[in-house]
């Protein structure tokens, strides 16, 4: 199963925020620099997080970004179900729509993988993600754009 690049980029973002010192003030621009990504698409990514009451995000001064309780606790498999959404794996009602679809057993092992796949994730917290070694490498990507 492949994620969309949205779907990595809000988990980016979720990553980044989790080892955010609790004093310190993060943005979005400065979310989007540690992850080498433009800010437009982390803004999109960040917004949809905020929907989801994952992240906090206060604007003007002193505004910034923090992870909410949700955002710490949530599993990683029900974060990417949030962002994903409910499609399927496979267009079977496209234009011409599938003419096996009425009798067809690859779309019902597609979603069952897919499913699969998210039930593998959903094992996996936030904190689970920033453990060592990736934790300290995220804090290195935000002391790295200070300089």
């Amino acid at each position: 199963m492949r994620l969309t690049k949205f779907t990595d980029l809000a988990l980016r973002a979720v990553m980044r925020l989790a080892v955010s010192d609790a004093e310190a003030v993060v943005t979005t621009r400065e979310v989007a620099d540690d992850v080498a990504v433009p800010y437009t698409h982390m803004a999109k990514a960040v917004s949809r997080l905020r929907e989801l009451g994952v992240v906090d995000a206060r604007r003007g001064r002193g505004g910034g970004l923090e992870l909410t309780g949700l955002g710490r606790s949530a599993t990683v498999g029900w974060l990417v179900r949030e962002l994903e959404g409910e499609g399927e794996v496979v267009a079977c009602a496209g234009d011409p729509p599938c003419p096996l679809r009425g009798a067809c057993r690859l779309r019902r092992a597609l979603r069952d993988a897919q499913e699969a796949f998210y039930a593998s994730l959903d094992g996996l917290t936030v904190g689970d993600l920033v453990s060592s070694p990736t934790g300290p490498v995220l804090i290195g990507l935000s002391d790295r754009t200070e300089d």
